[in-house]
């Protein structure tokens, strides 16, 4: 059964395309018509779409894994960030630093920092700092804090990456697609589906129609968090992720989905506690050029 139907859609401007004299050819299959030179998108394709992302996305909460999402255009940083929050998936809504996937290591240093901050704050070690290094430490934890503090629980490379804009966030679709993580995003009449596993062909300016596609997905990736609480009620045994590949790969998806979610579980190697220090706090080379670049131009 769908997860939504015609009219919803229609009512919240999902079909409202770009002028057609923006559009991008590649998106010709999910386009219904023009008028008034503007481009329709097709509606029983974004159903048939939405339902196959949503799918794919359930899978891979069920099993356990992160999605990112993505959306740092104004008008639906504050909408993914209300819902997003709610599945407790990571999120980024600021500028997107670049090499957040293909330097991972790097902003996990970063996000590490944020701890070491926050426990020379309960140990006492914050006050002992003259009042300029307070300072100086104060304004780079909000810095971290508004860029990296809504990744702090990714431990690790998120297993799909959804966005909003397919052309604002061509950059983190392009680290995706190096690294292999499948993508689900909302492609408007002027953006390019070729390299998006799962192309939902919707309005993606709009705060309404926004907010209906990121419901809907969030509602699933709930569905498959639920499932995956009540598997491991029944069943505390981990499960053999040989049997659950074959499993996999009866659903219609893509491969690089079943790889994603059927590759083992990696150790993750214990967090060594930070013994942080003045000079550490100043910031190695590498934090400092990520906080600097996360800066909003």
């Amino acid at each position: 059964m769908p997860r939504t139907n015609f009219q919803e859609l229609l009512d919240a401007g999902v079909h409202f395309g770009h002028l057609k004299r923006k559009w991008n050819p590649a998106m010709a299959p999910y386009i219904f018509m023009e008028r008034n030179g503007i481009h329709i998108i097709d509606l029983e394709k974004t159903i048939v779409k939405l339902d196959e992302a949503a799918s794919a996305m359930k899978h891979i909460a069920r099993s356990g894994k992160k999605i990112l999402f993505v959306a740092t255009k104004k008008q639906a940083k504050e909408i993914v960030a209300e819902k997003v929050k709610q599945v407790n998936m990571p999120y980024v809504t600021e500028r997107w630093p670049g090499g957040m996937l293909t330097n991972f290591p790097t902003i996990r240093k970063a996000v590490k920092k944020m701890g070491s901050i926050d426990k020379m704050a309960t140990d006492g070690t914050f006050s002992n700092l003259s009042k300029r290094e307070k300072l100086q430490v104060t304004r780079q934890r909000a810095k971290l804090e508004k860029n990296l503090g809504s990744i702090v629980d990714l431990t690790r490379l998120p297993s799909a990456l959804f966005v909003v804009d397919v052309c604002k966030e061509h950059i983190a679709v392009r680290e995706a697609k190096r690294l292999g993580i499948p993508v689900f995003a909302m492609v408007d009449t002027n953006s390019d589906p070729t390299d998006i596993e799962f192309p939902i062909p919707a309005n993606d300016d709009a705060s309404k129609s926004i907010s209906l596609i990121v419901s809907l997905l969030c509602q699933s990736i709930e569905e498959g968090l639920n499932e995956r609480k009540m598997e491991k009620d029944k069943e505390p045994v981990q499960k053999d992720w040989k049997i659950a590949r074959k499993d996999l790969e009866t659903k219609d998806l893509p491969d690089s989905v079943i790889a994603a979610l059927a590759d083992e579980e990696e150790e993750e190697e214990p967090e060594a506690e930070d013994e942080s220090t003045v000079d550490e706090i100043e910031a190695d080379e590498e934090i400092t050029a990520v906080i600097d670049d996360t800066e909003e131009e």
